[in-house]
């Protein structure tokens, strides 16, 4: 997935959310939809973003599907973003 995808999906503060309700485990769609005030349609939508930049994964069990974090893409844009802000030590040697 690329770093563009990813931050776009990131960019909408409603995704942003569900990422912060995932960080405590895996919840359904109908949990997370509770959190919030918007339809159940548009959780779905955010949802399907949020996979597609494969920020979360989804497992059905039964009639329900349940989201988690996929912190490894997590892990790959911090580390993209640490490199980009760069060692501020190395400024001082020059």
């Amino acid at each position: 997935m690329s770093i563009q995808h990813t931050l776009r999906a990131l960019a909408d503060p409603v995704r942003r959310d569900i990422l912060n309700l995932l960080k405590s485990g895996r919840m359904s769609a109908g949990d997370i939809t509770d959190h919030f005030s918007i339809t159940a349609a548009a959780i779905s939508r955010h949802l399907s973003v949020l996979k597609e930049a494969d920020l979360i994964r989804d497992t059905r069990e039964g009639k329900f599907i349940f989201y988690e974090l996929n912190a490894s893409v997590l892990e790959e844009i911090t580390l993209w973003i640490t490199d980009l802000k760069g060692d501020p030590t190395d400024d001082k040697e020059q």
